[in-house]
């Protein structure tokens, strides 16, 4: 072990931010004011130092193999620093591993197995949550439609970027898939007039819910239930449809049939808006270096990501026609800072809500994941986009002079026109 640590040592003085180590021996490396200083409790850290295997590292930082004092966004610098290569590049799949993670995407995605996955993250803790998000719990990218935004700000912003996009009108019947703690529901119906309805595989999230709508007094228009997309019922479509960070989840084995469910569940001419993590490389449904098992044990189990091109392809095999694609990822980055700042500034707080040993586990993963995420849209090892599609052209020669029945006006004003 003697051989690694002086390999360790050797790389300090090149790294981008000062580093002491304290080993358990008593002894410590690097200067005594670096910027952080780690705690190794277990010395296979220093093996997984060496190499640059970030997504053990947290794992170690999750199970206590060591701890550090020092800033995160330092942290997340050291990190960034001493990754042997591109994560996407080290999760590029060849054609038999590519052939295995399908055959696992199909697997793992069972209606059941899909409830469950989703209360591991979702059903938490209302109130750890609460410490970090917005007042409205917008949990998916931020839209900093000015630079000097609050969180709270851009989230709403966010949320009107989205019904601006599907042009909801008044009495339109609105479907949000995965509505979260019902933000977009809310604002879509208070501020659009929709009659808006959601769905959640998170049984916390449907309480809470259910109770914000009885006290708006909003129960005649809005509706969420426990429901899983697949029993969504196509007897009666829908006018438009969100889907708010709820892909990542589907798996990209089940896209084809995703995107398929959303179509029967639109009118002819009505507008689909699809807001999801995509990958940055062109062939890897996770980040390497350890990174996306982190995820994959930790916070997301059964998440899996597309390359933009992969998803676009995939909404033309359904019957779905691309209207407008925008990539939000510098949005996403400094949304999942402001999350990791706040989580970061309450964290005495936090270990009170998460009380428990498995608690303070979980807390643990989140510190690592928000900064982490950050880092990872900061380098565009991942992005965001949100794509708007409709059912395919009609071949209506009045289109373009947007008839009745037909939802996209084909000219961007209607969505930037933010004082209309």
């Amino acid at each position: 072990m003697s051989s690694i640590l002086s390999l360790v040592e050797g790389k300090l003085d090149s790294l981008p931010i000062s580093v002491r180590l304290h080993l358990p021996d008593g002894k410590a490396v690097g200067a005594a004011d670096a910027a952080i200083q780690i705690h190794i409790h277990d010395m296979s850290v220093l093996v997984h130092l060496n190499a640059g295997d970030v997504g053990v590292l947290g794992e170690d930082y999750v199970e206590g193999r060591f701890s550090f004092d020092g800033n995160m966004r330092d942290l997340m610098r050291l990190a960034a620093s001493i990754l042997p290569s591109s994560p996407v590049d080290a999760a590029q799949l060849g054609w038999l591993t590519g052939l295995v993670h399908k055959l696992t995407s199909v697997w793992r995605h069972s209606i059941e197995r899909d409830a469950k996955q989703i209360e591991f993250h979702y059903d938490l803790s209302d109130e750890f949550y609460a410490l970090w998000l917005d007042p409205r719990r917008v949990y998916s990218c931020a839209y900093y439609r000015e630079p000097d935004m609050t969180l709270a700000q851009a989230q709403e912003a966010k949320l009107d970027h989205i019904c601006r996009k599907l042009n909801l009108q008044a009495g339109e019947r609105f479907l949000d898939v995965g509505a979260g703690w019902g933000g977009l529901l809310m604002w879509a119906a208070e501020h659009y007039g929709v009659n808006a309805t959601g769905i959640t595989l998170s049984h916390n999230q449907h309480a809470y819910v259910n109770q914000l709508i009885q006290s708006k007094g909003l129960a005649d228009r809005v509706h969420i239930e426990l429901l899983d997309y697949r029993k969504l019922d196509e007897t009666q479509p829908y006018d438009k449809i969100a889907s708010v960070g709820m892909f990542e989840h589907v798996g990209r084995a089940q896209l084809p049939a995703y995107f398929a469910k959303l179509r029967r569940l639109v009118r002819p001419g009505g507008l689909i808006l699809n807001h999801g993590i995509t990958a940055g490389g062109l062939d890897n449904a996770e980040l390497g270096a350890g990174m996306g098992d982190f995820i994959e044990k930790f916070i997301f189990p059964g998440g899996e990501l597309s390359h933009v091109h992969y998803v676009m392809r995939t909404l033309a095999q359904s019957g779905l026609e691309d209207l407008d694609v925008e990539n939000l990822r510098p949005h996403y980055a400094r949304t999942l800072w402001a999350w990791s700042d706040a989580l970061e500034g309450c964290l005495d707080r936090a270990r009170e809500i998460l009380n428990t040993e498995q608690g303070q586990r979980s807390l643990r993963a989140y510190r690592m994941y928000l900064a982490g995420c950050a880092m990872g849209f900061e380098h565009g090892w991942v992005a965001l986009h949100q794509i708007l599609v409709q059912s395919q052209p009609s071949g209506r020669s009045d289109e373009l002079d947007y008839p009745e029945g037909l939802s996209y006006p084909w000219r961007r004003n209607y969505i930037y026109d933010v004082d209309r």
